[in-house]
């Protein structure tokens, strides 16, 4: 089975499109989106409208969070929970209470085993937290946390706008890096093909050029309140 999983889209359409459209290509049996919808790109309700049409496995992350509850104290740096506030405000102007009823009742994980003979578990962050932040370096928590569910096999998640791919005690631990907003210094869109079978997996990560000065105009057109600083994270791959 091939299974394409992508992540924090982060209202970034045209980079979601570019994304769907190089998966086209895959022959995949099967599309998991772990996460990070709308929030914080130029376009929230296009990129959730696109994901909800693929009628494909979707999981809620610590951005679809945010906008359905708001950002609390704590979450965010004192310095950022400003100007992120006034980012969920454009963002909720447009979104309905049906896209907003949607985002809230997202499960948190995702188990995969039916037509394989391996057991997939995926989650945005961690498996018991949307937000905790778990490093490719950081092997005692990667142990800990991301590997809590003993009996599966390969592990999946996000959040950090990061990928990458790691073996551990005969299993694979994967980060699927950001559609929208790759972190990671390398602003092409990021998603996994994983192909499993016959106890095997061959995981690849997908690296997906779009417009991204395409990107930075709907931003600007759209009046949107961080424009400066989030397309310096569009156009270079790196945090905000």
């Amino acid at each position: 089975m091939r299974i394409a999983f992508l992540a924090d889209i982060h209202g970034n359409a045209t980079a979601l499109e570019a994304v769907l459209h190089d998966i086209s290509q895959q022959r995949v049996d099967k599309i998991c989106v772990l996460g990070d919808i709308s929030f914080r790109g130029p376009e929230p309700k296009r990129a959730l409208d696109i994901v909800r049409s693929l009628n494909c496995d979707v999981i809620k992350g610590n951005a679809d969070e945010w906008l359905t509850r708001g950002i609390k104290k704590g979450e965010v740096s004192d310095e950022a929970l400003e100007i992120m506030q006034l980012e969920r405000d454009w963002a909720l102007q447009r979104l309905n209470e049906d896209d907003l009823e949607y985002l809230k009742n997202l499960p948190t994980e995702l188990v995969l085993e039916d037509g394989l003979d391996s057991i997939v578990h995926a989650f945005h962050a961690t498996p018991t937290s949307l937000f905790d932040v778990v490093l490719p370096d950081n092997t005692k928590e990667i142990e800990d946390t991301i590997m809590r569910r003993d009996d599966a096999d390969l592990y999946v998640y996000a959040h950090i706008h990061q990928p990458f791919i790691r073996s551990m005690h005969g299993k694979n631990v994967v980060n699927t890096g950001s559609v929208g907003l790759p972190f990671d210094g390398h602003p092409l869109a990021s998603y996994l093909l994983a192909e499993i079978e016959e106890g095997r997996h061959r995981l690849q990560i997908n690296r997906v050029p779009y417009n991204r000065e395409h990107v930075v105009e709907i931003y600007k057109q759209g009046g949107y309140p961080n424009i400066e600083t989030m397309g310096r994270v569009v156009f270079y791959g790196v945090r905000p």
